[in-house]
């Protein structure tokens, strides 16, 4: 055992029924580096984190911790010993303070009583500590995300971890909250903790990490030094293939409308929205977290009701929406959170393909097991559905799985129009090549896409046009000739932009900041 590693794991192995999870994975930490653990959905990454951190017992191999060799029966031993894993979710008491979630099961004491005094003030040194100023006193339910994920560190610390695994640190997080994370985890190095950094986002990985190590199918393909390997090698290792197109488009002719709405208003959010989808086209809506761009697809969709405007589908306005009127219209909608809002987690596969299109597939009310068989074997095949078995419960699924479980459940319907929310977010390299080709099939095979993204390059390499919003305001309609990542955000964050556009139609070039052309492609003018 080298003496410059906290921890070491040796041919983990891990089998689960049907599934061999993890197939003798080697992975270790050294004192204050970041090591990046990078891999598809469903490679072993979660699984290899909960064996070392005693949430799943090994079927083979060995952990040392600091040169000994350890079992841990409990999460709570691993803990004990310094070893604290913050998850996607978090695992907080919302209706508790923080300085209750962070000493929680571990109240200090005097005279046999709950230290009040001491707990609070032991919090805020941990919180000073990470050059966080929050309110001891302040129930967690009233924090921000990156408050929260704050309090999870400051708990760890609390316990003397020397071990802090980071699961998805910044799938929800604010450019600016990522910026005070990474601080964050650059100030643990120092004192000599060792991160485990798990994440989606090839581009954290030369910001953030010392080490990377690569997971492919539960088997270790192998640990490189950030500074000698390039994007392109990590996705190789990761997918066994070069994705040489991330973005893939055939743009087609523009077809008849699908969708407008005008002026639509649901208190202020969205307010006094005016847009149209085309078949044929991926129109893309971006904005800053809180822009509003989640409620407008909720209202359009009907989730919501709107206090006013008006919804017109085919050319057809539509006077009462609801989400069984829109899929009735042929409106499929992905939603961002797809295990609250998008899937039946405790139901197989086969059923949450099938459960928007009952009364299409089974008119007379009699479910016909042989047909729902054939229905979902054919998208399992299309869309390349990883699954042991189609009775597999949702849950069990990997996060890009899951995605693509949604995605057949609105192909069932034979949707027309689609709204994808968040349509990547928290998947691996691979699957997102894979929902982008489908995205670009279905717009080639007639049908339009609503696609609301947080991720910039997804936005611009995707989308035939850019709408964008701020305070709930569509505020900008970007062609794709003349999109930029510096002209979208400008426009988001209400920044004149001092560009040129150069119309299509004739008209003369027109300055963003100045009184728009009407026939001009850009027909909104940014206020600051």
């Amino acid at each position: 055992m080298s003496e410059d590693l906290l921890l070491k794991a040796e041919s983990i192995t891990k089998n689960f029924p049907g599934v061999l999870a993890l197939d003798k994975v080697d992975f270790d930490v050294k004192p204050g580096e970041a090591h990046v653990l990078l891999g598809e959905n469903g490679a072993g990454k979660s699984t290899l984190m909960k064996v070392l951190v005693g949430a799943y017992q090994p079927d083979g191999g060995s952990i040392l911790f600091q040169g000994k060799q350890v079992r841990f029966a409990t999460p709570r031993q691993a803990q004990r010993l310094g070893i604290s894993i913050i998850y996607q979710e978090f695992n907080l008491i919302p209706y508790m303070n923080v300085a209750q979630n962070i000493f929680l099961g571990r109240f200090p004491k005097r005279w046999g009583l709950l230290d009040h005094a001491k707990m609070h003030a032991e919090a805020r040194e941990l919180l000073a500590s990470l050059n966080m100023d929050i309110d001891t006193h302040t129930r967690v339910v009233d924090l921000g995300t990156a408050q929260q994920q704050m309090v999870e560190v400051a708990k760890a610390l609390s316990m003397s971890s020397k071990v802090l695994i980071m699961d998805e640190p910044t799938a929800s997080l604010t450019e600016r909250e990522i910026e005070q994370l990474f601080a964050t985890i650059h100030r643990l190095k120092t004192q000599g903790i060792g991160i485990v950094y798990i994440s989606h986002r090839l581009q954290e990985v030369h910001q953030i990490g010392d080490r990377v190590t690569v997971l492919r199918d539960g088997k270790y393909i192998g640990t490189r030094n950030i500074k000698d390997v390039t994007l392109d090698e990590l996705v190789s290792m990761m997918v066994g293939r070069t994705i040489t197109q991330m973005f893939h488009r055939d743009y087609q002719p523009q077809g008849e409308e699908a969708f407008r709405v005008e002026a639509l208003s649901r208190g202020k959010k969205p307010c006094d929205v005016s847009m149209n989808l085309h078949c044929g086209e991926i129109v893309g809506l971006a904005g800053l977290v809180g822009a509003g761009r989640t409620e407008l697809a909720r209202v359009i969709f009907g989730v919501d009701p709107y206090d006013k405007g008006e919804v017109f589908v085919f050319g057809k306005p539509v006077k009462s929406n609801s989400p069984a009127k829109m899929v009735e219209l042929g409106f499929g909608f992905l939603p961002e959170d797809r295990k609250a809002h998008g899937l039946a987690l405790v139901l197989p596969l086969a059923e949450n393909v099938v459960m928007a299109s009952l009364n299409r597939l089974f008119p007379s009310h009699f479910v016909s097991n042989t047909k729902e068989r054939q229905v979902v074997a054919k998208y399992v095949e299309d869309l390349r559905i990883a699954t042991p078995s189609t009775s597999r419960l949702a849950q069990y699924l990997s996060g890009g799985t899951q995605q693509k479980v949604v995605l057949a459940k609105w192909l069932c319907t034979q949707s027309k129009v689609f709204i994808f929310d968040e349509p990547t977010r928290g998947i691996d390299v691979g699957a997102k090549a894979e929902i982008h080709n489908f995205m670009n099939e279905l717009v080639k095979q007639g049908a339009a896409v609503l696609m609301i993204s947080s991720d910039l390059p997804e936005i611009l390499g995707m989308s035939d046009r850019i709408y964008v919003m701020r305070e709930g305001r569509i505020v900008a309609e970007v062609p794709r000739q003349t999109a930029t990542q510096e002209r979208v955000v400008a426009y988001a964050m209400g920044h004149q932009v001092d560009v040129r556009y150069q119309p299509t139609n004739g008209a003369e070039p027109i300055q963003a900041n100045s009184t728009p052309d009407p026939r001009s492609e850009i027909s909104v003018a940014v206020k600051p």
